[in-house]
């Protein structure tokens, strides 16, 4: 299974640089800014590892990990920090890390460190991905081709709409903001544009949608983004928005 990093640091350097050296080693990489959003970023996207920097302005590392394991969140974390205090060291250890490297480091001791991680947890991230397939109302998507199966139909999808849909199908009846949409498809490799989204989910909406105008499957939530309803089910709906 492909390896997936999440790097939460505030600094946009360290930021760019990790997602750069990543990328050229076939690693997904996703950003976060600062910790305070982190439990909630990991109810919607399962990386294989998080990397946390320790000193940041608002919710530091430390906390940030605690409250995670407080929750009884087990994914793997690898502390990363500009103090190389024995004390602090120990202290995120306790705290629940499974390894710490101090800056400036090579991406490269990182990348060793985080495979290192992965083969004690026996390689697998803490939650499992989905099946190849997925099932939504009438149609199947195939996550190795890249396809959407409706009967004997086979129909190739556009990187953007492959990666909107497999979005929308981990989170089903979750309404959506656009911001965490962008963050989600696009990994922060690109600016957000509040009207950014609006061609790819057309574009979706007319492969999944029998009337496009009257989408069941992927609805607008006026005023908080969007929302996939696998079953098509108004109802459902009607209970998301009370």
């Amino acid at each position: 299974m492909a390896t997936s990093v999440l790097i939460v640091d505030d600094d946009s350097a360290v930021r760019d640089l990790l997602r750069r050296f990543f990328h050229t080693q076939g690693i997904e990489v996703s950003v976060l800014h600062d910790g305070a959003g982190l439990r909630r970023r990991l109810e919607l996207e399962r990386p294989s590892i998080v990397v946390l920097d320790i000193m940041m302005p608002d919710t530091d590392g430390l906390r940030a990990l605690r409250d995670l394991r407080a929750a009884g969140e087990d994914i793997p974390v690898i502390f990363v920090t500009g103090c190389d205090s024995v004390a602090q060291k120990i202290t995120g250890l306790q705290t629940g890390a499974d390894d710490y490297l101090a800056k400036p480091f090579d991406p490269r001791e990182l990348l060793a460190r985080i495979e290192a991680v992965l083969r004690r947890r026996a390689s697998t991230p803490s939650q499992p991905e989905r099946c190849a397939r997925e099932r939504f109302g009438r149609f199947e998507v195939d996550f190795v081709t890249r396809a959407l199966i409706c009967g004997e139909q086979r129909i190739p999808l556009r990187e953007s709409e492959f990666a909107l849909l497999k979005v929308f199908i981990k989170h089903p009846y979750k309404v959506l903001s656009r911001v965490l949409l962008h963050d989600l498809v696009h990994r922060d490799d690109l600016p957000f544009r509040d009207r950014g989204l609006d061609v790819p989910v057309w574009r979706l909406r007319r492969l999944i949608e029998d009337d496009p105008s009257q989408p069941r499957h992927l609805q607008t939530v006026r005023g908080q983004g969007f929302v996939f309803v696998p079953d098509g089910e108004h109802a459902a709906l009607e209970r998301i928005r009370a």
